[in-house]
């Protein structure tokens, strides 16, 4: 349709890391909804798939091998499904599934993870809460990906005299605070203008020394209204008042439960998209970053693979969230996600949004109905603008 490859002329690079289970699924239904777009937009893109987690223990001994990890770090954007599973939950385990995705944010340093939770008007009745309450929903939480308790040294067990003990670190720099809040400061700007800063500062030294690097870098931004909320209140307010929340942003261990929660508001998990940004530019001019939904394999038993029963919409999304931020192509993010919006009011669900009044469908017609409204908004543009009259 006339529109150049990428805003900066060159073919973005995508390195395509499915995992396990459920993770292959999405990402192949999402691919397939990502070539469409292309197609009808007249962009290109190229792809290379490699393994990651469970499926690269058993091939290479190795939860993120050297060849996937090389991979990525010249690709343009990761578009990831998930990792592990019961074959591999052995607690004691020296490797493990998820040491491929938490080496490869470290090793990309990936520090922000942009989790939207914006609830589709067609889905109010669904949200367990009350639709007085999550009507209006429309928030981004910003997740520190590269510090807290998950990187922490020491972190390891051993046997004393008195029993087995074990411990973990929570351990923030200077640094590690201050980009991510000034991620959430700019996300903010380009919102509602409001960040509200997640902390358990009345028990944690990490906790005030993140309040005292927010109200820091709060004086760069004097148009955003910054609100600090210790993390306990913070997981009331997400139900008791979801609307009030723009841009929310915290530490990893909180932003890794806190955004699991608020996926009720969205009707489920399977609709949540997620970005995990760096300082990284890429060959497009837009930052290097993974894309994956929030579901993870937990979501999906190995029982429910292959059954048709997932939801593709969050890996769909986070496709969506790969053109705006790594790939430089806003506008086709936009017709992905209002594709998405228009699929749900028609009434087509997978089966975990489904009520009353709606047709369930499997896992790759949902990814065909998406596909096929792009088409089909794309062709309806396209014929637009040749009809359109022209303006003496």
């Amino acid at each position: 349709m006339g529109a150049p490859t990428s805003a900066s002329g060159h073919v973005p690079h995508i390195a395509v890391l499915a995992g396990d289970g459920i993770g292959t699924e999405v990402v192949e239904v999402g691919l397939r909804v990502l070539q469409t777009a292309a197609e009808a937009y007249g962009w290109n893109f190229s792809a290379d798939h490699a393994l990651i987690g469970g499926a690269a223990i058993d091939a290479t001994g190795s939860a993120l091998p050297d060849a996937t990890l090389h991979l990525a770090s010249r690709a343009d954007a990761v578009y990831f499904g998930a990792v592990g599973g019961p074959k591999w939950d052995n607690p004691l385990a020296k490797v493990r599934p998820e040491q491929g995705i938490l080496g490869l944010r470290k090793a990309l340093d990936l520090y922000a993870n942009l989790r939207p939770v914006k609830l589709s008007p067609s889905l109010l009745s669904h949200s367990v809460l009350k639709e007085d309450i999550v009507r209006g929903t429309d928030m981004i939480v910003v997740r520190e990906l590269t510090g807290g308790l998950y990187f922490g040294k020491p972190s390891r067990r051993w046997q004393s005299p008195t029993g087995w003990r074990a411990v973990d670190t929570l351990a923030y720099s200077e640094q590690e605070i201050e980009r991510v809040l000034r991620t959430s400061f700019d996300l903010a700007r380009l919102r509602r203008k409001k960040v509200t800063s997640v902390d358990k500062a009345n028990v944690l030294t990490t906790g005030r020394f993140w309040r005292e690097i927010a109200n820091r870098v709060a004086v760069d931004y004097p148009d955003v209204t910054l609100e600090h909320i210790l993390v306990d209140s913070a997981a009331m307010y997400l139900i008791r008042r979801p609307a009030s929340f723009d841009v929310v942003v915290t530490e990893n261990m909180f932003g890794d439960i806190l955004t699991d929660e608020a996926s009720v508001l969205a009707g489920s998990m399977g609709m949540l998209p997620s970005a995990s940004l760096g300082s990284q530019r890429n060959s497009l001019g837009g930052v290097q970053g993974l894309y994956e939904p929030i579901h993870g394999t937990a979501l999906y038993t190995p029982e429910v693979v292959g059954t048709g029963r997932a939801n593709p919409i969050a890996a769909i999304l986070s496709a969506a969230l790969m053109l705006r931020y790594s790939l430089a192509l806003p506008a086709v993010a936009d017709a992905i996600e209002h594709a998405v919006e228009t699929i749900l009011e028609a009434g087509f669900r997978t089966s975990d949004i489904a009520g009353p009044g709606t047709e369930i469908v499997v896992t790759d017609r949902m990814g065909e109905l998406i596909a096929a409204e792009i088409a089909r908004a794309a062709s309806s543009t396209q014929k637009a603008r040749i009809t359109a009259p022209t303006v003496a």
